[in-house]
């Protein structure tokens, strides 16, 4: 698996992603139904999350779905060590997408073709784990509300994202070396998790083999398993039937439930993460397929890990 010595900088978080889509009018009733913050700027959706003004994601009008790029964080401190690091490595950087806001980063491409970007850019992901405690009902008051009376789910942050490749121990190895990350669980050659090593979710980045390329699916944190359930029938009843769950995975251990996007990528509200702490000396599992997916839920939809975005000609 990884074999090299640990790499001298890693980058510390997703800093943002970017999709092409056929149509922003969709896009933006999709991502406003999710939950997220939708907002038009120079002929482009930005995303964002309840409280937090930044930008997780970039949506551009294009003829057909494509995955533009997941530029990452790093700190100032490690930006040029970082930029030999991957240079060092043996890739070529390129110049920037042709749609793409920042202009402060420093982009290549995976193995695979996936456009990966690096900036200097604040940590966005927590320092430490989110610890939710159960509070039952005390005797004589109901513990649920009225259906009438539930929320809008609204996601907290974008937790991690789920890409195709077709190696998943090559991706592994370069993503390693490259930007740092550290191996947190895989299952035979199927899927593998991958962590920044300065404080984060259990995967801030994760692979699916396939024959094609891009985004699976983009995660985002929710406070409750009531969320997740709420979020199910939030985008159901907006229209969104296609997904899977509710569930709870094996590795990473969340509870989940992924709805359809109108490009045939996932949305995932995802609730109660494993965490893996700055320092740690985390020890990556290797697993049986049948924990690659989920602990308990619903059968798996047959084409739930099926990529229909292909490498370009």
């Amino acid at each position: 698996m990884v074999t090299h010595n640990q790499p001298e900088v890693a980058v510390h978080s997703i800093d943002h992603f970017s999709l092409i889509v056929p149509d922003l009018e969709v896009a933006r009733d999709f991502y406003s139904e999710f939950g997220l913050d939708v907002s038009e700027e120079d002929g482009r959706l930005s995303l964002k999350t309840r409280g937090i003004d930044h930008p997780w994601g970039y949506i551009y009008e294009g003829k057909r779905k494509k995955t533009n790029y997941i530029c990452y964080g790093v700190f100032e401190r490690d930006i040029e060590a970082l930029k030999n690091q991957v240079t060092g490595a043996g890739v070529t950087l390129i110049g920037p997408p042709a749609q793409c806001p920042v202009q402060d980063a420093f982009w290549f491409c995976d193995p695979d073709g996936n456009t990966v970007g690096v900036r200097v850019a604040e940590k966005v992901t927590p320092d430490s784990k989110a610890h939710h405690v159960y509070k039952s009902a005390p005797e004589g008051q109901c513990g649920a509300l009225n259906r009438r009376n539930a929320p809008q789910v609204r996601p907290s942050r974008l937790s991690h994202i789920l890409i195709f490749v077709s190696d998943v121990e090559r991706s592994i190895e370069f993503y390693h070396q490259t930007l740092g990350l550290r191996l947190s669980d895989v299952a035979e050659d199927a899927v593998a998790f991958m962590h920044a090593p300065y404080g984060a979710d259990h995967h801030t980045l994760a692979f699916a083999k396939s024959d094609g390329i891009g985004i699976h699916h983009t995660s985002w944190d929710v406070s409750s398993i009531d969320e997740v359930g709420l979020g199910a029938m939030q985008m159901k009843n907006a229209g969104w039937l296609e997904g899977w769950g509710v569930g709870r995975h094996v590795l990473g251990s969340n509870y989940f439930y992924y709805v359809r996007d109108p490009w045939k990528s996932y949305c995932e509200y995802s609730f109660d993460i494993d965490y893996i702490p700055a320092g740690s000396d985390w020890k990556a599992g290797h697993h049986q397929g049948e924990d690659s997916l989920y602990l308990w839920g619903e059968d798996v939809p047959a084409e739930f890990v099926k990529s229909y975005e292909f490498r370009e000609e």
